[in-house]
């Protein structure tokens, strides 16, 4: 089976979509050899450096920062991922927009995936790659019939925000990322 690819898509690709990817790295290393992670950003300038504070907030979870900088969604990267995980609405809809038919049953937010995601939905697949495409499947078949609250779905943008909030938007991010990982670990 080729690789599970998972993109996660922000606004500028230099706080929530690289960390999110670095955290999913670290959180499924076991799984290195069949999931490809990237991250890319609707509005990213390319080459734009990780922001300093997910870099330090990374190392101090120690977590080794990974990425040769920003990168700008492009219609390719939606269609050769196989799950799209958005930090906000805009972003899974910036996906579905680029590539309709492909993206419109793996894009998710982080939080919403994060919902629907259930362990059950694999149970007994062991091969990690099938197991992560059933849990994707499953997670898409459930939309719509979990609840989601509008403004309970994006994670907000930290740019320009004071060290606080940025630091509660990172360790959000953290909380997702675990459940997320959770049933992709569990074999």
């Amino acid at each position: 089976m080729p690789p599970f690819r998972v993109l996660a898509v922000c606004t500028g690709n230099v706080y929530r979509s690289p960390l999110a990817e670095c955290l999913l790295r670290h959180r499924l290393l076991e799984h290195r050899q069949v999931i490809h992670l990237s991250s890319a950003g609707t509005w990213a300038v390319a080459g734009m450096p990780m922001a300093a504070a997910v870099t330090s907030f990374l190392l101090g979870r120690g977590v080794q920062p990974y990425g040769m900088g920003s990168r700008r969604l492009t219609k390719e990267m939606v269609e050769s991922a196989d799950l799209v995980l958005g930090a906000a609405t805009e972003h899974r809809e910036a996906a579905v927009r680029l590539s309709p038919v492909l993206a419109l049953s793996r894009a998710f937010t982080f939080r919403e995936f994060a919902r629907l995601v259930r362990s059950e939905d694999a149970a007994g697949v062991v091969d990690p790659a099938a197991r992560f495409v059933t849990l994707v499947q499953g997670a898409a078949a459930r939309r719509g019939a979990v609840s989601t609250h509008m403004g309970d779905v994006d994670v907000n943008d930290p740019h320009g925000a004071p060290p606080p909030q940025v630091h509660e938007c990172l360790v959000q991010i953290e909380e997702i990322v675990e459940r997320i990982a959770a049933p992709m670990r569990t074999g």
